[in-house]
């Protein structure tokens, strides 16, 4: 079997279906080599499971992602050769442990951004990261969309935000509120006034007039969460740029579940809105979030009073 022209074509499918496969890809090529260098006929569950334990030292999460890797592309190449071994569901199986979001507070959102105002460096880099923290949590936008943001991307005259081809090569619009609008209007005034006849296509820009980069973001998130009191001095972990989403979503859920609304009815709009390949993705919102899950018990209780 040619499995390097099985790899390229089955990446050339999945790629055309939406799917970006770069650490898949990169992990898929070093199986075909490892295959190729054990002249493999056809792949087998033994061959797969040598090769995602080929590093000892790994931890079992990257050893099981590595299996899932084969297993996509396994599947495809029993297409192709009906020889072809799909690693089980039960070898190496790891659920990894998915964070509990930190909800931030109005006051905590309101800190940050006032602390980003006294960072470091240039008057333009506070008002860079002012303007990226305000805007994350607004949007619930990921923080790869925000910095991807060009400024054609921006309509200010119909209220839009448009999302290009983000994760799962799925693009959006998102509607802005008048508030926000204001905000981002004050902020491309001043970015011309940076720019001083320079270019710089992106919305969000370094010193050099390149997009920012998601290392640095969080490096300088992390000191700006220290210095607000919202993660300990020396904690490794704590709150998250990617929970200013979450954030969005269960304050968004929970004002549903205030004003009376059908919260189920709505939340396929909310799952297009983040972005979300399935609904399920967002309904994990309720249960990672106890106050919220609580809301629900409410409702359900209130439904079965009314009909006894």
């Amino acid at each position: 079997m040619n499995f390097s022209q099985a790899l390229t074509d089955y990446l050339q499918l999945r790629r055309s279906l939406g799917f970006h496969l770069e650490r898949d890809g990169k992990a898929l090529m070093k199986f075909v080599l490892f295959l190729e260098q054990r002249a493999a006929l056809y792949l087998t569950t033994k061959l797969a499971l040598e090769w995602a334990q080929e590093q000892k030292e790994s931890q079992l999460a990257t050893r099981a992602q590595r299996l899932t890797y084969v297993r996509g592309f396994a599947r495809y190449c029993s297409a192709i050769d009906s020889r072809t071994e799909i690693p089980p569901e039960t070898i190496l199986p790891y659920r990894p442990k998915r964070a509990r979001p930190h909800i931030y507070t109005d006051a905590q959102i309101r800190n940050l951004m006032l602390a980003s105002l006294k960072l470091p460096g240039s008057e333009w880099r506070r008002q860079t990261f002012y303007h990226l923290i305000g805007l994350l949590s607004v949007t619930g936008m990921r923080i790869s969309e925000a910095i991807a943001l060009q400024v054609s991307d921006v309509d200010l005259d119909s209220s839009l935000l448009k999302i290009e081809k983000s994760k799962f090569g799925k693009s959006r619009l998102i509607p802005l509120h008048d508030s926000t609008k204001a905000v981002i209007a004050k902020y491309l005034h001043r970015r011309e006034q940076c720019l001083a006849g320079q270019t710089a296509h992106h919305l969000f820009f370094t010193r050099t007039f390149n997009r920012l980069d998601q290392g640095s973001i969080r490096h300088v998130f992390y000191e700006l969460s220290r210095t607000v009191g919202i993660r300990g001095q020396h904690d490794s972990h704590g709150p998250r740029l990617h929970d200013f989403r979450h954030r969005f979503a269960i304050k968004t859920i929970t004002n549903w579940y205030e004003l009376g609304e059908d919260v189920d009815r709505h939340l396929p709009t909310l799952s297009t809105y983040l972005g979300h390949s399935h609904v399920a993705d967002t309904y994990w919102y309720v249960a990672a979030y106890p106050e919220l899950m609580e809301k629900v018990v409410a409702k359900i209780e209130k439904h079965f009073g009314d009909l006894s």
